[in-house]
Parts: C-alpha cells; sequence; structure tokens
C-alpha cells in the first residue's frame, strides 16, 4: 500500500527589506549625516561620545553636597572652685599642650583647708589606734582575770567544803567521843571514890592491909586525874568544833568573795564587744576624715586649671584679677589636630553610602581639596535630633526628603599651611564605586 506524500509547510516569509517609505525619517537623517561626515570628524564624534560615557559613569558613582561644614570634639574649660585668678600664661588663640597651666587661682584658702583636713585624720588615726590597744588589753586583762577568778572561787569551793567536813567530824565524832570517855572516866572515878570510903573504916580496923588500901587509893587518884583529863578532853574538842566553826564562817566568806570576783569578771568581759565597736567607730571616724582630707586635696589641685587635652585656646572670658565662681566658662579648647566634617546628604543619595568609602573635601577657604573617608553614619536624620522634633500627626502633610549627618574623617597631613577650623564651609563627595 502506498502512501500518500504530505504536503510540506511553506518556508516563512523574510520581512522586506526597508525601504525609504518604512525607514524612520530620524534614522535616516542620522544615517546620511554620519555618512557624509569626513573620517576625522567621525572620530571626533566617538571620542566625544565615550568622554560622556565616562562622565556619566563617574557622575553615578558619587555623591556630592554642599551642606557639609569642618567639625571638632571643642572641650569648655570651667572653674570647679571658687576664687581670685592669680596667674594667666595664656592668650586668646595660642596652641597649648595636654598638662599645661592655663589658670591658676589662689590657692591658699583652699591649702589651709587641706592642712586641717589632715590633721584631723592624723588625729583619727591615733584614735582608732588606741582603741585598737584597748581592745587586746580589755581582752587579755578580761581573759586573765577571769581565769584567777575561776580558779579561786573553785579553790574556795573546796576549802569551804573541807571546813564543813572538819566541822561535822569536830561535831560529832570527836566531841562525841569526848563527852562518852568524860562519862566512862566518871562513872570508873565514882566507883574508885566509893571504893576509898569503903576502905577508909576498914584500915582503921585493920580489917585490911595497909597496901590493899594504898592500892585502892592510888586506883581512885588515878580514876580523878583520867576524869579531869577527860573533861579536857571535851572542852579542847569543843575548842575545836568553835575553831572549826570559825573556819567553815572564812571559808564561805572566801567562797561569796571569790564569786562576787567572779561575777565581776564575766561583766568586764562585756567591755570587750563595747570595746570592739568604739574600735569600730574609730576607723568609720578615720575613713570620715579621710574623705574630707581627699575633697580637701582635690579642691586645691582644682586652683591650678591645666589642659585636658592639646589644641587652641578660644573665647577666653577670663581676665587675671578676676573672681570666678564654680561653672564659670573661662576659655574653649579646639583640637584643629583632630577635626572632621560633618556633611548632610540627602537620603535619596544614601542608598550607597557605607563607611569606609573614599571621599574627597573641596574647602571653600582655600579652594582646595583634601582626601577623606567615611567614618560613620548618624542613626536619625537631622530633623529628628533637634531639640523640638517635627510632629506630622495633623492633617497637613508635606513630604520634605530629610538629611542624615554623615562623618569623614579628613587627611590634613597633605599641607601643615592649610589648617580646618570648625564651622568652615566645604563641599563634600563620597565614591560611591
Amino acid at each position: 500500500m502506498s502512501s500518500t506524500p504530505t504536503p510540506s509547510a511553506p518556508p516563512p516569509e523574510s520581512p522586506p527589506a526597508p525601504t525609504p517609505e518604512t525607514t524612520p525619517s530620524f534614522l535616516t537623517t542620522a544615517g546620511k549625516a554620519i555618512r557624509e561626515l569626513p573620517r576625522l570628524g567621525k572620530l571626533a564624534l566617538i571620542a566625544l561620545l565615550l568622554i560622556l560615557l565616562v562622565g556619566w559613569y563617574i557622575w553615578m558613582g558619587q555623591v556630592t553636597t554642599e551642606d557639609a561644614q569642618v567639625d571638632a570634639h571643642i572641650t569648655a574649660v570651667a572653674s570647679q572652685v571658687s576664687g581670685y585668678v592669680v596667674a594667666l600664661p595664656i592668650n586668646d588663640n595660642v596652641d597649648v599642650k595636654t598638662g599645661d597651666v592655663l589658670v591658676q587661682i589662689d590657692p591658699r584658702e583652699y591649702k589651709a583647708e587641706a592642712d586641717q583636713a589632715k590633721a584631723a585624720y592624723d588625729l583619727a588615726e591615733a584614735e582608732a589606734m588606741a582603741a585598737k590597744l584597748q581592745i587586746g588589753l580589755t581582752r587579755g586583762t578580761t581573759t586573765h582575770s577571769t581565769g584567777g577568778a575561776v580558779a579561786q572561787s573553785e579553790s574556795d569551793t573546796a576549802d569551804y567544803a573541807m571546813a564543813q567536813t572538819q566541822l561535822e567530824r569536830a561535831a560529832t565524832a570527836n566531841l562525841l567521843q569526848a563527852k562518852a570517855e568524860v562519862a566512862a572516866k566518871k562513872a570508873t572515878n565514882e566507883r574508885a571514890q566509893a571504893d576509898l570510903e569503903r576502905y577508909k573504916p576498914l584500915v582503921a580496923t585493920n580489917d585490911v592491909s595497909k597496901f590493899q588500901f594504898d592500892a585502892v587509893d592510888a586506883a581512885a587518884r588515878v580514876a580523878k586525874s583520867d576524869l579531869a583529863a577527860a573533861e579536857q578532853q571535851v572542852v579542847a574538842a569543843e575548842q575545836n568544833v568553835e575553831i572549826a566553826k570559825a573556819t567553815l564562817s572564812s571559808s564561805k566568806a572566801k567562797v561569796a568573795r571569790s564569786q562576787s570576783l567572779l561575777l565581776e569578771s564575766k561583766a568586764r568581759e562585756q567591755q570587750i564587744p563595747i570595746t570592739e565597736s568604739t574600735y569600730k567607730s574609730a576607723l568609720a571616724g578615720v575613713e570620715r576624715a579621710k574623705a574630707v582630707w581627699d575633697q580637701a586635696l582635690l579642691n586645691l589641685g582644682y586652683t591650678t586649671i591645666i589642659a585636658p587635652i592639646a589644641g587652641q585656646v578660644t573665647q577666653l572670658t577670663v581676665h587675671l584679677g578676676q573672681y570666678v565662681l564654680p561653672g564659670n566658662l573661662l576659655f574653649t579648647l579646639v583640637p584643629l589636630d583632630k577635626v572632621y566634617i560633618t556633611a548632610n546628604f540627602k537620603e535619596t543619595q544614601m542608598a550607597h553610602v557605607h563607611p569606609g568609602q573614599r571621599a574627597k573635601i573641596h574647602v571653600d577657604t582655600y579652594n582646595r581639596d583634601f582626601e577623606g573617608i567615611v567614618d560613620s553614619i548618624a542613626g536619625a536624620a537631622g530633623s529628628r535630633q533637634a531639640l523640638l522634633p517635627p510632629q506630622n500627626a495633623t492633617g497637613n502633610f508635606i513630604k520634605v526628603v530629610q538629611r542624615l549627618p554623615v562623618k569623614i574623617l579628613v587627611n590634613q597631613s597633605q599641607d601643615s599651611r592649610f589648617v580646618l577650623r570648625p564651622g568652615m564651609n566645604v563641599e563634600a563627595t563620597i565614591y560611591t564605586r
């Protein structure tokens, strides 16, 4: 079975060649003008176009503003104490270095106050030292006294107990034994005397021998003597009882006295915290006197006003012999070696500006350009940092292009003859490419 060939698609038609009727008139005119230019004219035209293109490229890679001024951190110097100016070794618009003496206020009154404060500080230190020594003395004396009082109290208590024992022994054992001995000796004596009386008539009648009578008589005398001795033992025992009672009373008094001394020593122990508190109070007095002395020395130092920074003296408002008060502005110091540029660019120019970009500063005063570099960009527009920021809460609103301050550091080492001073108008250009 034969297949029927399919017809192929017709080729696309090419666009018709331009004819004078279809070509725009301005292209035709430009083409004719270029073809009719001589060769040198063509080259000049191309060069002009290249120059315009390069200029356009450069112009699109930078932003410029005339709202820019030289700025610096100007230091206002004021007096911190009152007094008469006795020395003024500076004039307006002179250069000074850090630490130079600029103004001298009469220091005599402040020197006297410092000396008084020093004397008060020395006195406070001496009182604190005495209070510290008193702590050691009180602690040592009290500890020794308390220890001695405790030992004495214990000794006296032991003596009192011994005296009680001796009294009990003298009153019970010795005295009772002596009295019992007297009773026994008395009975023996009575029997011996009775025997003697019975033997007397017997010896007269010779019923008993002389020898027997003598023995009974001797026994009677011995019994009588023993009774007398026993009675003396009772008297001695009674005296011992009285002595024991006196010793007991003395020991009791000693115990009371030692207890009193012990209580007194313990009471003196309470003086230790008091002396410690006195010492702490004295230390606080030392700190207070030291603070007063430091303030007096500080005020004395304030009488000599030195340059806090290096710069040029301007706005000198003080003169020799003038009486100044704390807070009076004396002069200002301008650090001419640390100036910078504050350039206020429109917000529409800030799209490609960032720190580190190269900048060119044209100074109107010298009609000269300086190299610079973008240091930082302000965190808010200038209008927002005004004392009274604008309030657009009403129904009326006009859109105003805001300006953002840009800090530019300047390279001043190019030529020392051209000094930049705060307030000079400049034109700032930042290269964003």
